[in-house]
């Protein structure tokens, strides 16, 4: 059957960079980092008390306080990335099916700190359960694309993916192919998370996963670097509105960049760390590009997970080569997360977005903190550090890979 092409025509964001897509980006590319001491909650007492916070938030300044009681962080995060992308994509909705405009979001937890503040009241107080009637729909991982939903009246397809730090990934897969299948003509996509509460930070922690540069936020997030000590755990969401081509083309809409592909699959080796040859991280760039009708020399740009963890910086790097072979010295790789951190969930609609703006832009972003290169790591990768490179961007490739061993890739071209 003949499947309908997929344009990206609106896009949003808040996260630790900026509260809107403009904001974003500038400092992306001048490699601002978004690391500072925590101001959540009191993490004197934790081995790690710094984070990539969302800046300048109040949540007064998007709803009104009766909806801030009814709705967790992160789907306050959801719907404000979701509001910017859909003003952004000059959608008159009152003109559209509304059937036919759905919503896929992504989020890895969801309510944590809704879930640990009512618990904890449960259990500080004298036993009676007295649990706020907003527990359970602000707790669930799901109602922030309900919520999207909603607020725009929008009745087509909607659910959310839950695949640790590959979710928004693959929800912007699922939202692909179900436009290439033609049973929707836009679908809002992207993801969100606010993790950074005490069972998260304390949660990681104990898991040895993050780093613990107290004495230097800014600079902990080094991936690729011999000195880096685990990932800096951030927050936010992105938001990419995805419409059939031609439906796009009809209404004269803005069209940003085509998300020409997509995979997924799984490493299926162990619950926490990557296959350290990289097998299924390299599988699905191959699958992605193949979905795409392309080959490893089309692609000008990777913009990897590079979480600044020990094990999968060097299975990541194992895959491109794996993968590329003599292409992969081409093309520029950067890891953002080491300006933002590492949205969990989020992080595979920021970096998404950070792939169309790079293909826009004809600009790469860096992969700051960059002072001593692993020897692990081959030399000859063009990896980005520090300093942004201008060059034409036709094609970029998005990775995001999760606890559990999922793996995505989406396709992003001009």
């Amino acid at each position: 059957m003949s499947l309908k092409r997929v344009v990206i025509t609106g896009l949003g964001t808040i996260n630790p960079l900026g509260l809107n897509v403009p904001e974003f980006w500038d400092n992306l590319i001048k490699g601002v980092s978004g690391a500072c001491p925590i101001t959540r909650f009191d993490a004197s007492k934790f081995r790690t008390q710094f984070a990539c916070e969302v800046k300048n938030y109040n949540a007064t300044d998007y709803f009104d306080r009766k909806e801030v009681r009814k709705m967790d962080l992160y789907t306050q995060y959801g719907l404000i990335a979701a509001r910017e992308a859909i003003k952004d994509s000059a959608l008159n909705i009152e003109q559209e099916d509304a059937k036919r405009i759905g919503v896929i979001w992504g989020a890895g937890i969801g309510g944590l700190e809704t879930f640990f503040d009512d618990c904890k009241d449960y259990i500080q107080g004298d036993g009676t359960p007295r649990f706020g009637p907003f527990f359970i729909p602000k707790m669930i991982v799901n109602m922030c694309g309900g919520m999207i939903a909603i607020e725009n009246k929008f009745r087509g397809v909607n659910y959310t993916t839950v695949s640790a730090c590959a979710s928004s990934a693959h929800a912007l897969f699922d939202a692909l192919n179900l436009i290439r299948l033609n049973k929707a003509d836009v679908i809002v996509a992207g993801g969100s998370e606010a993790a950074i509460t005490v069972p998260g930070v304390g949660g990681f922690n104990a898991m040895k996963a993050l780093s613990t540069r107290n004495d230097d936020p800014q600079s902990a997030s080094r991936p690729f670097d011999l000195d880096r000590d685990g990932f800096v755990i951030g927050e936010g969401g992105a938001c990419l509105i995805l419409e059939e081509y031609e439906h796009a083309v009809k209404r004269g809409a803005t069209i940003y960049a085509e998300l020409a592909g997509a995979a997924a699959n799984c490493d299926a080796y162990h619950m926490t760390a990557p296959d350290p040859e990289g097998e299924g991280a390299s599988q699905v760039m191959l699958d992605a590009l193949a979905d795409a009708g392309m080959k490893t020399s089309d692609i000008d740009y990777i913009n990897v997970h590079g979480t600044s963890t020990g094990l999968g910086d060097v299975a990541e790097t194992k895959a491109i080569t794996k993968a590329f072979g003599d292409d992969a010295y081409t093309l520029n790789i950067s890891s953002t997360k080491s300006m933002t951190g590492h949205l969990l969930g989020a992080a595979g609609a920021v970096e998404a977005l950070a792939c169309v703006l790079a293909v826009k832009n004809n600009i790469i972003p860096p992969t700051i903190n960059f002072h001593n290169l692993d020897p692990e790591f081959d030399p000859k990768l063009n990896f980005t550090f520090n300093k942004a490179q201008e060059r034409q961007v036709n094609v970029a490739l998005s990775n995001t890979f999760g606890f559990g061993g999922h793996n995505g890739c989406v396709v992003i071209k001009k």
